[in-house]
C-alpha cells in the first residue's frame, strides 16, 4: 500500500481570464462597493501576461483594491 501523508499536492491555480490556462502568480484584491462591505475582499487570480489587462479592467471600475504575488498572499493567508 502506498504511503499516504497528509500534505498532499494541490492542483496548480489557475488564471482567471477567459480561456487562460496558465498558472497564476498574482492575485488581484477587489470588491465592489455597491455589492461589498468596505473590508471585503473578492481574488481573481493572474498569470504573468493577464495581471496588467485584469489589473485594468478592475481599476476602470473601481474595484481593484491591491495587487499581490500569489506567494506573498498564501504567506499572509497562512500566518491569519
Amino acid at each position: 500500500m502506498p504511503d499516504v501523508t497528509s500534505e498532499s499536492p494541490r492542483d496548480p491555480l489557475i488564471c482567471s481570464a477567459k480561456d487562460c490556462r496558465r498558472t497564476a502568480g498574482w492575485v488581484l484584491a477587489w470588491n465592489n462597493p455597491k455589492l461589498h462591505t468596505p473590508e471585503r475582499r473578492k481574488t481573481w487570480l493572474a498569470c504573468e501576461d493577464h495581471r496588467e489587462h485584469l489589473s485594468k479592467f478592475l481599476g476602470l471600475r473601481g474595484f481593484l483594491k491591491d495587487v499581490v504575488p500569489l506567494a506573498e498572499w498564501e504567506k499572509s493567508a497562512a500566518d491569519r
